[in-house]
């Protein structure tokens, strides 16, 4: 799934994150109409996303090749396009797998790569598509990810517009000698990243999290933090991570607010599109 780079904080709600959030968790591959620009509208402003803000980025995912728009009587409808049905696709994997924090294999992935300056959007989605992917800069020009990453399908939806040669890949293992401890505080900020989890701790083991909420929207806002939330933790093997680190903690509450909020949630969509 391309993405942005990770903030600091995982509660920051931006529009087009809830909208990829609702998407992926009630339209792809479950609901196969035209969805009304109205439903869309309701639940984001229950989170405190203004009509407008919601409107603009659904012109940008029509633009971007995620959505396409169709004309429902008086109202406009959106659906997924084949692009971004894989993209979510891709991204429900991990966001409803059984080991979300832990790495794939073992030894570490490298990427560099070149792309023309005037080829700077595409340049930008690569830079993204990686991040998602676990990918951090090691140094200049030297991307690096934990385990075995499946490079061909998390740049698969790239790959096509790429120059010819324009990414090598390889992977690596640890030296004797030559620790990895330094590399991975070098390429993240393992602090950060525990004060990503925390933050969604806090916030979702609040009995009154979602109390004053839609079920539609609790659902959306839990699995936008969720997402936000695996873009920061790029599965760092556990050795590097300290003591306590709060990684199953996230799973596990997130796993039970999601179970909890699914019956309600899928009503409530439901009585939206009926």
């Amino acid at each position: 799934m391309s993405v942005a780079p990770a903030e600091a904080s995982v509660l920051t709600r931006k529009p087009r994150q809830l909208l990829l959030a609702f998407f992926g968790e009630f339209v792809c591959d479950r609901y196969f109409e035209p969805l009304r620009a109205s439903v869309l509208i309701g639940t984001l402003e229950s989170a405190g996303v203004a009509a407008s803000a919601v409107r603009t980025n659904l012109d940008r995912m029509v633009d971007s090749g995620v959505l396409e728009r169709r004309r429902l009587g008086r109202e406009i409808g959106f659906e997924l396009t084949p692009h971004g049905s894989e993209v979510l696709r891709e991204a429900s994997g991990r966001v409803n797998g059984p080991a979300p924090f832990e790495p794939q294999g073992e030894g570490w992935t490298l990427v560099t790569f070149s792309v023309p300056e005037h080829l700077r959007d595409l340049r930008h989605r690569l830079r993204a598509a990686l991040t998602w992917s676990g990918f951090a800069v090691l140094r200049d020009g030297l991307w690096i990810a934990p385990g075995v990453v499946d490079l061909a399908a998390a740049l698969d939806a790239i790959i096509p517009d790429l120059p010819p040669g324009s990414v090598t890949a390889f992977s690596a293992t640890e030296l004797d000698g030559f620790p990895m401890a330094e590399a991975v505080r070098v390429a993240w900020d393992v602090e950060r990243i525990r004060d990503a989890h925390h933050e969604f701790i806090a916030h979702w083991e609040r009995e009154d999290a979602a109390s004053d909420l839609p079920p539609l929207t609790a659902r959306t806002l839990l699995v936008a933090d969720w997402l936000a939330l695996l873009r920061a933790d790029p599965r760092l093997p556990r050795q590097y991570m300290g003591d306590d680190w709060p990684a199953d903690r996230s799973f596990e509450l997130f796993t039970r607010r999601h179970r909890e909020f699914a019956f309600p949630a899928v009503r409530d969509f439901a009585a939206q599109v009926s």
